[in-house]
């Protein structure tokens, strides 16, 4: 229990920041397809016996280029994710399968599961939240410039696309990180809501990072604590605290504005 709390909280370290940019930015959609990506990268690392955190990172990244490359080539942005991010899971479930002599629980990998972190999980849990943190909070003012107006960006000196680079390798880290916590078809819940939720409370930008990471890790240790009292799937339950936060987030800023 101890290295499960351990791990959520080193996982809402790394997605929380870096969320508040996904929800600026509008790449929700991106992160989900980069997170149903990470099942090809299981496979490969199965194949070529690599640590998992490796074959995720590089197909994250893989699919980040490619969609880059594709961009603005007769497809839009939404069309070229959707494809490529079904498809990656998809080609990711089939290759497992091909898998001879290897055990493999994908409900582990597509759901999480917190309880079975080992003290190496941790270390790279914990080694990836930090490598996260430092990137975001160097190329702080860069990415928050790019974010706001490319154009003034351009004129600082600042290139969007280096600062788009910048996210994207974050973004593959993050995903390699959690998928141990919550699996591929949660992380971008865990990017995108406690960013969500920070919003109504937040004045500036830096408060609703700091707010949307301190949320994440409570939503974390309790939804650990809520899966041990009701016998739940940890991943899921982990959501649901977070989801439930962002209802009364919501609900809170409905009656301020009513006020």
């Amino acid at each position: 229990m101890t290295r499960a709390a351990l791990a959520g909280v080193g996982t809402a370290l790394a997605a929380a920041p870096l969320g508040c940019f996904v929800v600026w930015r509008r790449m929700a959609y991106f992160g989900d397809a980069t997170a149903h990506a990470a099942i090809l990268g299981v496979a490969l690392s199965l194949a070529l016996s690599l640590p998992v955190f490796v074959g995720a990172v590089i197909i994250a990244l893989v699919m980040a280029a490619a969609v880059t490359l594709l961009t603005g080539r007769g497809y839009a942005m939404d069309t070229l994710l959707g494809v490529m991010a079904h498809s990656a899971l998809a080609f990711g479930l089939v290759a497992v399968s091909f898998l001879s002599g290897v055990r493999i629980d994908l409900m582990a990998y597509l759901f999480g599961d917190i309880l079975s972190v080992s003290r190496i999980d941790l270390a790279v849990i914990w080694g990836g939240a930090l490598v996260v943190v430092a990137l975001v909070a160097w190329r702080w003012s860069a990415l928050l410039t790019a974010t706001l107006n490319p154009d003034l960006a351009r004129a600082s000196g600042i290139a969007p696309q280096r600062e788009q680079l910048v996210l994207t390798v974050a973004l593959a880290v993050v995903v390699a990180v959690a998928i141990k916590v919550v699996g591929v078809l949660l992380i971008t819940a865990m990017l995108i809501i406690p960013a969500a939720t920070a919003r109504p409370f937040a004045r500036t930008p830096e408060t609703m990072a700091i707010i949307a990471t301190i949320l994440a890790m409570i939503a974390a240790w309790g939804g650990l604590q809520a899966s041990y009292q009701f016998d739940t799937p940890t991943g899921p339950t982990i959501v649901c605290v977070v989801a439930a936060m962002f209802a009364v987030s919501s609900l809170f800023d409905g009656v301020r504005r009513a006020g």
